[in-house]
């Protein structure tokens, strides 16, 4: 399995060369190649992510080294999916990037072994990681084109129609594509966080127990709700929403990497 690690890292560096080089040289077929990659990456991706369910019949997440596959299946997957609807290519760089370092990271941390526990088989866990992971890799997706707006408006209130204006799409365009992303992500985890309380619930008798991990998931969630809400309410858009965007990424790393390492939690068995 470490090979197929190995192929799946490669192949997502591989994409992140093609799309790049497409940012800069603007050659269709260097986007197909950065697409071809990302896709077969994609694949031997969730290969892995297969077999470990297979093996163990329980969701891959028991430890860091499974996370990290986890996380890197999902942002590649969720590109595609937003990438057939807005057509925003040179956000190929970006996921294929992100991709890549999730799964290389999952290669250097080494895979301990975890026994097999009670508290992993549950339907309700499955829902609220993959809907979790699915949605944080939204949000990841609104970081990217949050960055993309923010250098697309520089360029064009400078009268600078240069490197950046003409490779990134018109500001409408990312505008509508981060706002999709946001309202995916935050739909989503809100079916992660309530399927996560069921879950709880089943496993430690009470819906909510002020775990960090619930306390900064609900954060999160709230800092999504106000962007969605300041969005529809009093017209939070362009540069406001890209920035917010940012931002709220911010806090999803915390979230989903930081709270496990600095704080003490029912949740640090997942990234032992």
């Amino acid at each position: 399995m470490d090979n197929l690690i190995t192929v799946t890292s490669f192949l997502y560096v591989l994409s992140s060369v093609g799309y790049i080089s497409y940012f800069f040289f603007q050659k269709e077929y260097l986007h197909r190649i950065g697409q071809v990659f990302l896709a077969t990456g994609f694949l031997c991706n969730s290969i892995m992510i297969g077999y470990y369910y297979a093996k163990t019949g329980q969701i891959p997440v028991r430890n860091l080294h499974e996370t990290l596959l986890v996380t890197g299946w999902a942002v590649a997957g969720v590109f595609f999916a937003f990438q057939y609807k807005f057509k925003v290519k040179v956000l190929g760089g970006y996921a294929a990037l992100l991709a890549a370092a999730c799964v290389v990271a999952s290669f250097l941390v080494p895979g301990k072994i975890v026994e097999t526990q009670t508290i992993f088989n549950s339907i309700w866990l499955i829902v609220h990681v993959v809907s979790i992971f699915v949605g944080h890799a939204a949000f990841a997706l609104a970081c990217g084109v949050g960055l993309l707006y923010i250098a697309q408006e520089n360029a064009i209130k400078g009268k600078k129609h240069g490197f950046f204006y003409k490779r990134l799409p018109s500001l409408d365009l990312l505008d509508s594509t981060g706002y999709a992303c946001i309202a995916t992500g935050f739909t989503l985890l809100t079916i992660g966080l309530i399927t996560g309380f069921i879950y709880a619930k089943s496993v430690w008798g009470r819906f909510w127990s002020w775990d960090p991990k619930e306390v900064w998931s609900g954060i999160t969630w709230l800092l999504y709700a106000a962007i969605l809400h300041g969005r529809l309410t009093v017209g939070w858009r362009g540069k406001k929403a890209a920035v917010m965007a940012i931002i709220g990424f911010a806090v999803v790393l915390f979230t989903f990497f930081g709270v496990n390492f600095l704080l003490k939690g029912h949740h640090g068995i997942f990234t032992r």
